[in-house]
């Protein structure tokens, strides 16, 4: 698969499970091939932790030319952000309604069914402060539990109480 970015690639990371979470021991994602052996991933991850949509990845192919990653190279400024949705029980219309919300604030995502989640990528672009009210104020009601997959420092900066 191709784009004017150049050609599309899966780029493997390996996981670290604790207390049987993550649900597998590698997570596969989109990336664009930078042709000097890093990718800039076109992909928001469902459980690497410390990396967002639009890093630079370094990687290293094994014997089979399976991609995996490595040190990222350069950072997107964007923040990965993972719900899993409680209200409603996470069915497919709760969980578009996070998208939704999320959407209204400059920030975008995608639903998966199996584990009710929602899985955000916030550009640096958004007012982050909205985007913190909104999740903390979710996360109070109990429409869902949170984790900061991966933030910046403008996203620490823009921390609300």
């Amino acid at each position: 698969m191709t784009n004017p970015e150049g050609t599309y690639v899966k780029v493997h990371f390996r996981l670290e499970i604790e207390d049987d979470w993550p649900p597998a021991s590698v997570e596969s994602l989109w990336a664009v091939d930078q042709g000097d052996g890093t990718v800039r991933l076109d992909n928001i991850p469902w459980f690497v932790r410390g990396i967002a949509c639009g890093d630079v990845v370094a990687t290293e192919p094994d014997e089979e030319g399976v991609r995996w990653a490595g040190e990222v190279v350069r950072r997107s400024e964007n923040c990965t952000i993972r719900l899993i949705v409680l209200r409603g029980g996470g069915s497919g219309a709760a969980r578009q309604s996070v998208l939704n919300a999320f959407h209204e604030l400059g920030v975008c995502g995608e639903g998966i069914e199996r584990f009710r989640m929602v899985a955000l990528d916030v550009p640096p672009t958004a007012d982050l402060a909205k985007v913190q009210r909104l999740l903390n104020h979710g996360a109070a009601k109990e429409w869902w539990d949170m984790e900061q997959g991966c933030i910046t420092a403008q996203w620490r900066a823009a921390s609300v109480t």
